[in-house]
């Protein structure tokens, strides 16, 4: 049997931790073959002017449907395809265990943004020391408090928080590997060593080009 056709098209980099959350959604989900990925470069210093007709944020991930509908932002996407298919959701029902889903999706999808910022930061020719402190800072509380988790990460069904919390790690590997946040975070280091085991994270690796 023929794989699908691809019906989507997804703005896309492998640089981006919010897309490869949208791409472990789609693996997790078996939609990956049916979404054609567009390399999109976007910073704040550079805005693919492209991009903008289809989303005038200029950010990815931005995801083009069937019927030419537009969905950006990566939590709106990631919806949009656990309503696909048949395949366990990642978003629970309303009620108590959505709510913590979304809790510990946020503060995955915080570090992200944070990290994204510290990034750009330490890029500049002169960084700002007093932000460069608070991302610090801001680094080493999210750790201990991720540990914390571990085991309600462990005691849940996999869902939208377990990516968002596995991609912000997997982004903090990617791009300051020199950290090495295991030796202090065990348990987090064993949840994440899971994690990364999952067919649909292994396939949606960060790849620098």
């Amino acid at each position: 049997m023929p794989p699908p056709q691809a019906t989507m098209q997804l703005h896309w980099s492998s640089r981006s931790p919010f897309v490869r959350k949208v791409m472990v959604c789609a693996h997790e989900r078996g939609l990956d073959a049916q979404i054609e990925r567009i390399p999109t470069v976007v910073a704040l210093t550079r805005t693919d002017r492209s991009l903008l007709p289809r989303n005038p944020l200029g950010r990815i991930p931005t995801l083009v449907l069937p019927d030419g509908g537009i969905l950006f932002d990566s939590i709106t996407i990631c919806e949009y395809l656990d309503g696909l298919g048949n395949a366990p959701r990642l978003f629970p029902a309303p009620g108590p265990g959505r709510i913590d889903a979304m809790q510990r999706h946020a503060l995955g999808t915080g570090f992200m943004e944070m990290l994204l910022l510290w990034r750009g930061e330490s890029l500049r020719t002169s960084p700002d020391p007093a932000i460069i402190e608070g991302f610090e800072l801001k680094r080493a509380a999210v750790l201990p408090a991720l540990d914390a988790l571990v085991p309600r990460l462990e005691a849940t069904p996999y869902d939208i928080g377990h990516v968002a919390i596995g991609c912000s790690l997997a982004y903090l590997d990617f791009r300051w590997p020199e950290f090495g946040w295991r030796k202090a975070h065990p348990a987090l280091a064993a949840w994440q060593a899971g994690f990364e085991a999952r067919p649909a994270v292994r396939a949606t690796a960060h790849i620098d080009a």
